[in-house]
């Protein structure tokens, strides 16, 4: 690694000489004060307690936003308000599993978003296992007519958070291919590296024209158990009882604030979390905590004085079924003037790795906010940034470019879309490492005036 000194060093050289570049903000200072500031953990446990499970589109999501409005206000933010949209809203009933033959026994099962309903009286109907989704999708068509379609995976802890990519499909598509392929409902291990009694909630999507089935999640214990069990030969049955409702549309809305910087002609830094959550547990690390975050580093910006550049938070609505809040905020802003997109939407564990996706003309800028950000123990990483979810329309629409934090997400998927989704695992040291990154990058670059205009896409 120490290849690389001699490059930063040279860089460190040309971004103190480059006049494009604002003067270097005390980054030292900001960083001890973010370090010892509590205002993040205030906002994940006033947000859990006072709120708590915020579906989207439920009254708890719309109780969230006028918590989340009076609270940027009470911090001093300008032009906080509600943009309202409206969208299709799913909600969760009974949800029972019980192996019926040849091992009876109860099962811990969460229903999939948008999954359909076996009724009041249930279902039951043999198992049909398949080790990985490549093993669904290679099931002849029609073979699954009247069985419950079981699939498993083999996803681990990764601090990337990639194996999400890698798995996860058994949930995002694993009951649309089932479906297709004829089967009555499906069961899934769940999409996470605990070994908890929780299952995994989450979304998946049925295709247009496609009858949605019931589909569950069980618990990784109970999954494990289920495969257990089929490879002792006898046939499996299961009987499910999962009652959701689609409920029709339903108002949701994003939360918008603003610390307004001194030149309205540089383009803005907008920075995103997801005020909605899942309703298992308390949204702490999805996402109160990504909204703590970018509140608490704006908060330290605004306090050393108004930046250069306007910078506007996005507590967006509705991201866990479908990107609804930022879909809307694409589409409705896609006339301002953006310049940058950052999103915290990984938990609250530390930052470990920065990614860029900058123009050329500000590859110094790149070496100043890489640089600055060592001492919080945050590398460089070579790959391009990507955006996180909430902010991925505006980066469309708007050519925008990109800097990821990047969050050690060892543990995220014990945690994620379950029950246990609770204050209680945020670290406070953590979190506030997080703020400190936040603060140096938004510092620096909204206190910088470099063009920051992304090439046309070829």
């Amino acid at each position: 690694m120490t290849k690389n000194i001699p490059m930063l060093a040279g860089a460190s050289a040309l971004f103190l000489s480059t006049s494009a570049l604002a003067a270097a903000p005390d980054i030292a200072a900001l960083q001890a004060k973010a370090l010892s500031d509590d205002l993040a953990y205030d906002i994940v446990e006033g947000l859990t307690t006072e709120v708590g499970p915020r579906q989207a589109g439920t009254e708890a999501e719309a109780r969230a936003r006028k918590w989340a409005i009076a609270k940027l206000n009470s911090l001093g933010f300008s032009n906080v308000r509600n943009e309202p949209y409206m969208m299709p809203t799913w909600i969760r009933g009974t949800e029972t599993a019980s192996v019926v033959s040849p091992f009876p026994q109860q099962l811990a099962i969460t229903a999939l978003g948008n999954s359909g309903s076996t009724g009041d009286k249930g279902l039951t109907a043999e198992v049909v296992y398949f080790p990985t989704l490549a093993d669904l999708i290679a099931a002849p068509d029609g073979s699954l007519k009247g069985k419950i379609a079981f699939v498993s995976h083999a996803m681990k802890p990764t601090q990337d958070g990639s194996s999400y990519g890698a798995f996860g499909p058994a949930r995002f598509v694993g009951p649309n291919i089932a479906a297709k392929k004829g089967a009555a409902a499906i069961v899934i291990r769940s999409a996470g590296t605990d070994h908890h009694r929780n299952p995994h909630t989450g979304n998946t999507n049925f295709e247009k024209g496609v009858t949605p089935i019931p589909a569950g999640a069980l618990s990784i214990p109970d999954a494990e158990n289920l495969v257990r069990m089929v490879e002792r030969g006898k046939p499996v049955t299961l009987k499910l009882v999962l009652t959701p409702q689609n409920i029709g549309q339903q108002e949701s809305g994003n939360v918008i604030a603003e610390l307004p910087g001194s030149d309205p002609s540089l383009g803005m830094i907008v920075i995103a979390c997801h005020l909605d959550s899942w309703d298992l547990g308390t949204g702490a690390i999805d996402d109160a905590s990504g909204c703590a975050i970018i509140t608490a580093a704006a908060n330290q910006v605004m306090a050393a004085g108004q930046p250069k550049r306007t910078i506007r938070l996005l507590w967006a609505g509705a991201e866990e079924v479908g990107l609804w809040g930022g879909n809307a905020y694409g589409e409705a802003r896609k006339g301002d003037n953006h310049a940058l997109a950052m999103e915290s939407d990984f938990g609250a564990d530390r930052v470990w790795r920065v990614d860029f996706n900058l123009p050329e003309s500000a590859s110094a800028l790149a070496d100043q906010v890489a640089t600055a950000l060592q001492p919080l123990a945050i590398g460089r990483g070579q790959q391009k940034a990507g955006g996180g979810a909430d902010v991925q329309a505006i980066i469309r629409n708007n050519n925008l470019a990109i800097i990821d934090l990047q969050q050690d997400g060892t543990r995220y998927f014990d945690l994620h879309h379950t029950p246990d989704d609770t204050l209680d695992k945020i670290d406070p040291e953590q979190l506030r490492q997080n703020v400190a990154a936040w603060t140096t990058v938004l510092s620096i670059i909204g206190n910088s005036d470099a063009d920051l205009t992304m090439p046309v896409k070829e």
